[in-house]
């Protein structure tokens, strides 16, 4: 027996989770449900996530959003990968890239013949064999199109989070997306199942709805608050649990990445776009104070500050379930990833998409939501044991935080991985919904200065031989950087908000 559809879908909060969810179901629903969004314009949002991955342009390319409308509206710049400074050890830098790692010979990846000849003093630095490192280093920039190994090419954005979700605000609401002022003050559910039916908002009104979806933060007004999903606390792991966040002024160049650099207790971002660099400090609570952390973030800016600090806590880790009865939490409501990796966007656009393929019927089976759940949980765990890698992978015990972190135990499915990493380089991913592919986690441990073995199938191939196929990979790189435009000039010619 088919149970009844859902007729209407509300969703509590606003800000980048709200409108994303918001702009994503119109579009791809095409009127089938009513779509509200409550939201008061008195809450503040967090906002400091103004760093993405490439997987946005999936996002924004099923919206029918172009390059040059979403950047020029958000001030935006684009994104090669990001910059780490210091966190192998002082002094040091490398590069995690989107795009491809050189070329393939035999059935081997690049880094393999790299671990052996590197260690004989016949390659360079790792940062010189992958096209969109050479490229942000150059400060320039190609969006892929072109013979290789320009096509291997790869990229994101820097945009204002906020203004990006005013963006998407006017997109959803020309698709008749209901937006309803005011601040919620009862959450009223149904006797008999549980299930939300409505909320209260301060003038009385109520706002009903057969699917909610909560995007109100951390807080968690429906799936905490109100159905008492608890959270799994991964600080043991992750033990940054405060950010600082400020604007300063723009500096030339434009860089085409992100950076972040390491600090004693913790790290700090630089995200520039058109009209400021986006700043913030992540540390830990437990090895520096609030004043201290400002003082090294404001002393570690590029340009004046626009702003004094705004201060974040939040604790690493996840809502025990992001499904709940007839709740789905999205974005900081389902769980807060520091945005080392710039994440955060991304996993609001893979929950958002993670409900249109299970969208549910009245009858909220079960099974369904059980297996949302599941797909949540391990893309989670999978983000988490990556970002974990980058503080455990270190040569750095100088400050006690980092003492901490190079010799704390890690998860047994992180711990799987690095093993079998120093072993032979070889990595393997898990499942099809795992985000980061085998040239992110190369990067990643080669950086960070992870102590690898190469595969032995190296050797079937003379050291003259690799030798020369990394200097030609090298090379081959390095003329197609030389010929790209630099990243401002991109910017001024053809995104200038």
């Amino acid at each position: 027996m088919t149970a009844q559809p859902v007729q209407t879908i509300t969703i509590v909060g606003g800000g980048t989770a709200g409108w994303m969810t918001a702009a994503m179901l119109s579009k791809l629903f095409m009127g089938r449900y009513a779509i509200r969004l409550v939201e008061s314009d008195e809450i503040g949002i967090i906002g400091v996530g103004e760093a993405t991955i490439p997987a946005i342009r999936t996002f924004n390319e099923l919206l029918g959003i172009s390059d040059v409308e979403m950047l020029k509206a958000t001030k935006g710049t684009f994104k090669l990968g990001i910059e780490f400074v210091d966190w192998r050890e002082k002094g040091h830098s490398y590069i995690h890239g989107f795009g491809k790692i050189g070329i393939d010979r035999l059935w081997l990846r690049p880094h393999q013949f790299w671990l052996k000849m590197h260690a004989k003093g016949a390659a360079r630095d790792f940062d010189h064999y992958a096209i969109n490192v050479v490229a942000a280093r150059a400060n320039r920039f190609s969006d892929g199109r072109g013979p290789k190994p320009v096509s291997d090419i790869d990229f994101a954005y820097h945009f204002d989070a906020a203004l990006y979700g005013q963006f998407l605000r006017r997109h959803a609401e020309a698709r008749g997306v209901e937006r309803i002022e005011g601040r919620i003050i009862e959450v009223r559910q149904n006797p008999e199942s549980g299930h939300v039916a409505a909320v209260r908002l301060a003038d009385g009104r109520e706002v009903a709805g057969d699917l909610f979806i909560d995007c109100s933060g951390q807080r968690g007004l429906l799936i905490n608050q109100t159905l008492g999903i608890g959270f799994e606390d991964w600080s043991r792991w992750l033990p940054c649990d405060r950010a600082l966040a400020v604007p300063c002024e723009s500096v030339a160049p434009l860089t085409p990445y992100t950076r972040s650099t390491a600090r004693d207790a913790g790290w700090q971002w630089r995200i520039p776009l058109q009209h400021r660099i986006g700043n913030g400090h992540v540390y830990s609570s437990a090895y520096t104070d609030d004043q201290a952390a400002a003082d090294v973030l404001m002393a570690n800016l590029n340009g004046k500050a626009l702003a004094e600090p705004r201060p974040v806590r939040f604790t690493p880790g996840k809502r025990v379930k992001t499904w709940e009865k007839n709740v789905i939490a999205i974005g900081l409501a389902s769980g807060f990833l520091e945005p080392l990796e710039s994440t955060s966007i991304h996993l609001i656009q893979t929950g958002i998409l993670r409900i249109v393929s299970l969208f549910p019927d009245m009858a909220f089976d079960p099974a369904v939501v059980a297996e949302y759940n599941r797909q949540t949980d391990s893309e989670y765990a999978d983000i988490r044991d990556f970002i974990i890698a980058h503080y455990k992978v270190t040569q750095r015990e100088d400050t006690p935080f980092w003492a901490y972190c190079r010799h704390m135990d890690v998860p047994d499915s992180l711990q799987s991985r690095l093993d079998l990493f120093k072993s032979s380089a070889r990595f393997f991913k898990r499942n099809e919904i795992e985000l980061f592919r085998e040239e992110s986690w190369v990067q990643v441990l080669i950086g960070q200065g992870i102590d690898a073995r190469y595969d032995p199938s190296v050797d079937l191939m003379s050291d003259a031989e690799s030798a020369g196929f990394l200097k030609d990979i090298e090379e081959v790189i390095a003329d197609a950087v030389r010929r790209l435009p630099s990243h401002d000039d991109v910017i001024a010619r053809h995104f200038k908000a």
